[in-house]
């Protein structure tokens, strides 16, 4: 099944089975670009680390949007009209 047709309605067999089969797809897909950045000179530690401190700036980025939030909130305006007071970018 492709990606698109791969809905889980609930925890039927068949949505589970789907599921993995995703899962396995982006497990290779991942397995996939790892050797090609191992090819390409980088190191395995060099690759930890870059994980690593992805997941750090996606948890500080995460509070950061909360933070955002909760001050659109009690501002009454939305999050993307405190964009331009911070100098933020909506890509941020």
């Amino acid at each position: 099944p492709s990606p698109s047709s791969c809905q889980p309605n609930g925890a039927s067999e068949a949505a589970l089975r789907c599921e993995i089969e995703e899962l396995k797809r982006k497990d290779l897909a991942l397995d996939q670009e790892i050797a090609q950045l191992l090819s390409e000179g980088y190191s395995l530690e060099e690759l930890e680390k870059h994980i690593s401190l992805l997941h750090e700036y996606n948890e500080i980025k995460d509070a950061g949007q909360m933070l955002l939030g909760k001050l659109a909130v009690i501002r009454g305006v939305t999050t993307k009209q405190l964009y331009p007071e911070y100098d933020l970018e909506l890509s941020d």
